[in-house]
């Protein structure tokens, strides 16, 4: 059964929305409504949600904004968006980060209903049992090999010491079609951990499992991303991934959360779809493919750090602070010391300003030089707290203070904490305390 969000300024339009899809037969669990980005952003932080559909212009927080952050929180949500405004580039915007459609108001009930169930039907169930898994990918992967030559020159290209990279690039774009015009690149490499699945690979089903991590990282990316996916070593694929000056120039999209968005959905869907955990390395981004090598030692350097982290898979090298000289990794005391130094600034950060309207993780993992996914994940480890968690704590014990020992409103109480809307902060109250603000004060 699936969870829906439906976010619009226009109490109306969620009303009849919600009202479409509970009358619509569809295998729906729970529809959740929003009248803006932050109250969204809560249900997204503290619920299942599936899919959401969502208007784009909403006051302080768009459409498009609410669907980035949504991204950084769960990559794996589907997205439907809405406008009153047929705006291509605001369309070519949401389906670059991912929205699977974009439709135009008034909305035609049955063209609505038809997308919700297009998304839904297409969000795959994994399979559960390895046979049979083995079985399926055998009868729809056909294993149409990589060609070998292009997987060669490739691994040539990325190799640190090469040093006839422009004749390579000559070649791949001559013989192959594979353009690097660039001129900005990153690095994602996966290696897939045969050992997760819980039973003993052959060396052919490990050939068959690369071949579907390569197949699941090209229908992931195929659609909007400049790409060239291939066979690194074995149980490894490269992915090299490259923006021209217009698309790269764009400041709306943080290109380092959308890199974190293609590795953690890269993540979720192997395990989903395949059953086995994989790692996932990412580099920075640099600008001429001279640099290929570097980016290369960047993201393989990146994944070690899966040694130390064994709970978690997608590592960012910026999230790592290597010798300046040296580039050697930091000891085991220096490791420690920098992560308690992270979510110690994180946690003074969210101290200082959890009642801030709009506060996201991004903004905290901005404040800390560090990726959203990374601050997560040692926030959790450090301190047993999700972050977003530990800032609703902050807000809950303080308007239970407010409550306790002074004579002020709902609406003030929920300004004073940093939410809009009294209705919405009344909901988060109930769900945190069992009781509403109006019973606790009796």
């Amino acid at each position: 059964m699936y969870n829906i969000l439906i976010v619009d300024d226009e109490p109306l339009i969620c009303r009849g929305l919600a009202s479409l899809l509970n009358a619509s037969g569809l295998n729906i669990e729970h529809i959740y409504t929003a009248h803006n980005g932050y109250e969204a952003l809560d249900y997204l932080r503290m619920e299942n949600i599936d899919l959401l559909v969502t208007d784009i212009q909403m006051g302080s927080m768009s459409g498009i904004e609410l669907m980035q952050q949504a991204k950084i929180i769960k990559p794996w949500v589907q997205v439907i968006i809405i406008s009153a405004h047929e705006t291509f580039q605001y369309a070519q915007l949401a389906i670059r980060l991912g929205a699977k459609d974009y439709l135009i108001k008034p909305l035609n009930s049955e063209q609505f209903l038809g997308s919700v169930r297009h998304v839904l039907l297409h969000m795959d169930r994994p399979v559960r049992d390895q046979d049979q898994l083995m079985s399926d990918l055998q009868e729809h992967f056909h294993m149409a090999v990589p060609n070998q030559k292009r997987t060669e020159l490739m691994n040539r290209l990325l190799a640190e010491n090469t040093e006839n990279r422009e004749s390579i690039v000559s070649e791949l774009s001559l013989l192959h079609n594979v353009s690097f015009a660039g001129p900005y690149y990153a690095i994602v490499k996966i290696r897939l951990d045969l050992a997760s699945g819980g039973r003993h690979v052959t060396d052919k089903d490990g050939i068959l499992l690369q071949y579907a991590v390569l197949n699941i990282a090209n229908e992931l990316l195929d659609r909007e991303w400049d790409h060239q996916a291939f066979y690194s070593t074995e149980q490894e694929v490269s992915i090299v991934i490259q923006w021209d000056e217009t698309r790269y120039g764009d400041s709306s999209v943080d290109k380092i959360n959308q890199l974190e968005m293609i590795g953690r959905s890269l993540h979720f869907n192997i395990h989903k779809f395949l059953g086995f955990q994989c790692v996932v390395g990412i580099s920075h981004i640099l600008k001429g493919h001279a640099f290929l090598g570097e980016l290369s030692k960047q993201a393989n350097k990146a994944m070690l750090w899966h040694r130390e982290h064994k709970d978690h898979h997608v590592f960012y090298y910026g999230d790592f602070k290597w010798g300046v000289l040296s580039e050697e990794e930091p000891t085991d005391e220096e490791m420690a010391a920098q992560n308690n130094l992270i979510v110690e600034r994180a946690s003074e950060y969210i101290h200082q300003n959890y009642a801030q309207k709009g506060l996201t993780l991004n903004e905290v993992a901005q404040k800390n030089h560090v990726s959203p996914n990374y601050l997560s994940y040692l926030f959790k480890k450090n301190t047993g707290f999700n972050l977003w968690e530990y800032v609703i704590k902050l807000r809950m014990e303080e308007s239970k203070r407010l409550i306790q020992n002074s004579d002020l409103r709902r609406y003030e109480i929920a300004e004073r904490v940093g939410y809009e809307s009294p209705e919405h902060f009344s909901k988060i109250f109930k769900k945190y305390f069992g009781i509403s603000p109006s019973e606790m004060k009796k």
